[in-house]
């Protein structure tokens, strides 16, 4: 059993695991390893690099650790038991304070001198916690270590030598009899009986060596955690537990970030198929991980996802190397003479170059050692100097059930790349247990977040959406999204997060999530807008299946939707400025679209929530060509002229189709056609043509009087021109027909005005705030294909938005 830093952290903490050891050695003779109090050994070594420095701060640090050892004895043993180990722990601190000493007066730390105070945290700790076992009745016998484990000189990171290790410790408990033993983990001593150290991880290591030498029935590791997980908790919330998981695979989380078990700690025990479990001194009736040599089949082709944060990705590139063997070799050779460990390999195909990734604190090292390795090749130009590139991390798939099984890598980068991650190096070992990536460290979260969803979630998918715009259109957004949260999640498996609201006043951002039932209260208690910074914050939080959805009028809010798209965050917009502004600014926002993998969807820039673009762009991608469009795209227009009859003042009804929300802010824009000419525009750019504002024909029925001032001026002109709009009443109705504003498009021009509808036309019986769009293509020639319904709202707005936001979830 060995058990962690954070399992000896403090008394209470000791306490539990006195409970658990005692439980498990009544029946079964049992080793304890255990590792310093959760800190300590950092700070062993902080005291040692401020003494090398020449700062006497680490005596302050020295008495401090100190202190903290002595708490702990007088928190745990009897007032009785309490001399022989407080005077064993003070006679510890005063050896590391003269081993400072000369460190601070020589003001050089050797790796030997720093081994040997790093190895007095476990030292410590294993003699307090054998006081501890023995006031608690719990016979045992404390090992010293020293004289068991063997190792070679490499300080900081021994190598163990297993044939006397094994002897020595087979040697010592044939002659002892006791039914517990503990054992400080973490340290060993080479050929002249010098201190030396296994690695940061070293007690879990210490731990399999005892159980290897002893064959014993299972080693247990016992950590904060209840097992090894699917992934980091701490980036993924929905990471799990794995119940069981082979040698094999076990090691290769481990290597690539899985900080549970230290990666050497499987290679004594897999060798005696001695199983490993990792169980929570915290929450001890956990099942915990399995981990042994043949795992039953549980369908999952991946066991975990891991990462390695903080490496740099080094690479030596040249047309020198093409065909000449022995560069590979001269490499890794100058690296491993520097003791630099390569955490992946990639070469080109070509032979021009070959990749390594390296920790970042070894990179500058690295290209010294490999620049002068190759310094004859770089000045004869067939080389060039060694590039680094830093601030990097490597994420990894482990699987073994990923062996001989086609699309893992494929969904692995598919998922990648549709979230705007890109990826600077691959690695696949032969065995095809692994897969690892070279990313920016900006995206290890929202990388193994997606990557995590691709292969652990399929059931849920998480959008995380940024809205602007809570007027009527947006608050009836938000209506609907907490209305449809549970049907989105039980029959579409889908969750959406409202990460941000913003007004023109307020904003809001919480990584969690709004509460949508009380979202009012939470924007009115956020922060002053400010659209650069809510951008900013949508970019920086970089989410996986991130969404903006603009639904305002405003222009400035427009102009920031290429900073998204650019980020992989899809754009849904209702505002129409974006997509009526330059044809040049058009095309390049579905550009970038395109290659950031991020929709930039408008359907309600045209018909509210009427399906109109989204049937013409289906009519285009099955190779249909549209011939002309005729359209009321105007439901305002359409209310307007529809309740207008002479009866009552023209400014009246305007003034009701505002009151009921069918208008922009501004009724002007619709009146004046200015409206309807970015929707006729709209669809003649979806359906490929290039076309401006300046092309559009407005035949305008406003008359001049009625645009300049205030919207209140508006509405007095309007007033006062009664007369004109009764003249184009009664016109058309004495020649049978009603007033429809209308938008065309053929023959590649496109115009818009009020047309005479007569009876038995698709326009004649349009109601209330109706749109109606004829598309007349090649496989529609004589019967239009028509879309009709509401095409203005709030209601139906709000849920052609929602409807595009859906879109963006389903890809």
């Amino acid at each position: 059993m060995k058990f962690g830093g954070s399992s000896v952290a403090n008394a209470e903490n000791i306490r539990k695991i006195a409970s658990i050891v005692k439980q498990a050695a009544q029946n079964k003779k049992t080793v304890v390893v255990v590792s310093a109090l959760g800190g300590v050994t950092d700070q062993l070594l902080s005291a040692g690099n401020l003494a090398a420095g020449g700062n006497e701060r680490y005596r302050e640090l020295l008495q401090q650790l100190e202190q903290r050892h002595l708490d702990m004895v007088r928190e745990l043993l009897p007032v009785t038991n309490q001399s022989s180990t407080l005077s064993l722990v003070k006679q510890h601190f005063n050896t590391l304070e003269s081993i400072c000493d000369g460190v601070f007066l020589l003001q050089e730390l050797s790796p030997r001198i720093q081994d040997k105070i790093a190895s007095y945290g476990e030292r410590l700790s294993s003699a307090i916690i054998s006081a501890h076992f023995a006031a608690n009745e719990m016979t045992h016998e404390l090992l010293d270590v020293t004289a068991l484990i063997k190792t070679n000189s490499d300080y900081g990171n021994a190598l163990v030598q297993f044939p006397e290790t094994n002897a020595a410790i087979t040697s010592h408990f044939s002659k002892s009899e006791f039914p517990l033993y503990l054992a400080p983990g973490f340290t060993g001593s080479d050929a002249k009986g010098q201190t030396t150290t296994l690695g940061r991880g070293g007690s879990d290591f210490t731990a399999a060596i005892f159980a290897a030498a002893l064959n014993a029935e299972v080693l247990e590791i016992w950590t904060d955690v209840s097992g090894m997980m699917t992934a980091d908790p701490r980036l993924v919330s929905g990471a799990r537990i794995i119940p069981e998981i082979s040698y094999q695979e076990a090691m290769e989380l481990s290597h690539f970030g899985a900080k549970v078990v230290y990666p050497p700690t499987l290679q004594p025990v897999m060798g005696r198929n001695i199983p490993v479990r990792i169980k929570n001194t915290f929450a001890p009736a956990d099942e915990g991980t399995f981990i042994s040599r043949e795992v039953k089949d549980d369908g999952e082709l991946i066991r975990g996802i891991s990462s390695i944060p903080k490496i740099a990705l080094l690479s030596l590139e040249g047309s020198g190397m093409v065909g000449i063997p022995g560069f590979s070799h001269r490499l890794f050779a100058a690296l491993s003479e520097k003791k630099i460990n390569v955490i992946l390999i990639t070469q080109s195909s070509s032979e021009h170059s070959i990749c390594v990734a390296v920790n970042d604190s070894d990179a500058q090292a690295a290209k010294s050692a490999v620049d002068a390795a190759f310094r004859h090749e770089i000045a004869g130009g067939g080389v060039e100097p060694l590039k680094i590139e830093t601030d990097l991390c490597v994420v990894a798939v482990v699987g073994d059930h990923m062996k001989s099984h086609p699309g893992i890598s494929g969904k692995m980068f598919e998922a990648l790349g549709r979230n705007g991650i890109n990826v600077r190096a691959i690695a696949q070992g032969s065995s095809e247990k692994n897969i690892s990536a070279v990313l920016s460290m900006a995206d290890v979260k929202k990388a193994i977040n997606v990557l995590h969803e691709a292969f652990f979630e399929s059931g849920i998918k998480q959008l995380n959406l940024f809205l602007t715009g809570t007027g009527n259109v947006g608050g009836k957004l938000l209506a609907q999204l907490n209305q449809q949260r549970e049907f989105l999640r039980n029959n579409f498996r889908l969750q959406v997060n409202v990460i941000g609201i913003a007004n023109s006043r307020k904003m809001v951002l919480k990584d969690g999530g709004i509460d949508l039932s009380n979202w009012q209260t939470e924007l009115e208690n956020g922060v002053p807008m400010n659209l650069d910074r809510f951008v900013e914050e949508a970019r920086a939080r970089n989410l996986r299946n991130s969404v903006f959805a603009d639904v305002t009028a405003n222009p400035d809010v427009a102009a920031v939707y290429d900073r998204l798209l650019e980020k992989s965050i899809s754009v849904v917009a209702c505002n129409k400025i974006a997509c009526s502004s330059s044809y040049e600014k058009y095309r390049r926002l579905k550009s970038l679209s395109s290659e950031y993998n991020a929709l930039f969807l408008f359907e309600t820039n045209v018909g509210a929530g009427l399906p109109v673009i989204g049937t013409l762009n289906d009519l285009i991608r099955s190779g249909d060509r549209i011939h002309s469009i005729d359209a009321v795209l105007s439901g305002t227009l359409n209310f307007v002229f529809n309740n207008y009859d002479g009866s009552r003042p023209f400014a009246e009804v305007v003034r009701q189709a505002q009151e009921e929300g069918y208008t922009e802010p501004d009724p002007r824009l619709d009146l004046s056609g200015t409206d309807v000419m970015r929707k006729i525009m709209i669809l003649a750019r979806e359906a490929g043509q290039v076309v401006e504002m300046d092309d559009i024909t407005n035949n305008v029925f406003l008359p001049k009087s009625c645009i300049p001032g205030t919207v209140e001026d508006f509405y007095v002109a309007m007033a006062k021109e009664e007369a004109h709009f009764r003249k184009l009443y009664d016109e058309a109705a004495a020649a049978g027909c009603r007033l429809k504003f209308v938008a065309s498009f053929r023959n590649g021009k496109a115009s818009v005005g009020l047309q005479h509808i007569p009876p038995g036309h698709d326009f004649y019986d349009l109601k209330g705030k109706d749109n109606v769009v004829l598309f007349q293509t090649s496989r529609y020639p004589e019967q239009p294909l028509v879309v009709k319904g509401a095409g203005a709202g709030a209601d139906v707005t709000a849920s052609g938005v929602f409807a595009d936001i859906i879109r963006v979830a389903r890809i």
